[in-house]
């Protein structure tokens, strides 16, 4: 199993950074992310209700963080379930990229999601580094 990096286009509509995603880290049936087009995916994302809201794709933006009702009810939602299992929010992240850019945020989830053990990517549903074990601290 190889790291791999953690690239502009992870960055899911949501706020989730895809790069962090078990479905993108393992070695089979990787998923490509939210974003990626042409690729073959998971049923989970083709449906996703926050990829395919009305007001995002009527909107043309590809992050939520452009949209006046941020935060919705479903991403009110999805924060608070990502906190508490993840140590993550995807609001907190929409309102990073809104302010400094998708590009900045991308910049900061690479420090902060780093192994400091080997240095590789952690994943953000794994209470341990799955390439050297490293147990890390979610909070």
């Amino acid at each position: 199993m190889q790291s791999k990096p953690i690239k502009l286009a992870l960055m899911a509509p949501c706020g989730i950074n895809c790069g962090l995603c078990w479905a993108y880290i393992r070695d089979k049936r990787t998923c490509p992310g939210c974003l990626a087009e042409g690729q073959a995916h998971s049923d989970y994302r083709a449906h996703c209700r926050i990829k395919n809201c009305p007001e995002r794709v009527a909107g043309g933006f590809k992050y939520c963080s452009a949209c006046e009702k941020l935060p919705c009810a479903r991403l009110k939602q999805l924060d608070k379930r990502y906190r508490t299992k993840y140590a993550a929010s995807p609001i907190e992240n929409l309102e990073h990229i809104r302010e400094f850019g998708v590009r900045e945020l991308v910049r900061r989830e690479k420090g902060r999601w780093m192994c400091p053990e080997c240095g590789r990517t952690l994943c953000m549903h794994k209470p341990a580094c799955v390439f050297c074990g490293h147990e890390w601290n979610r909070r």
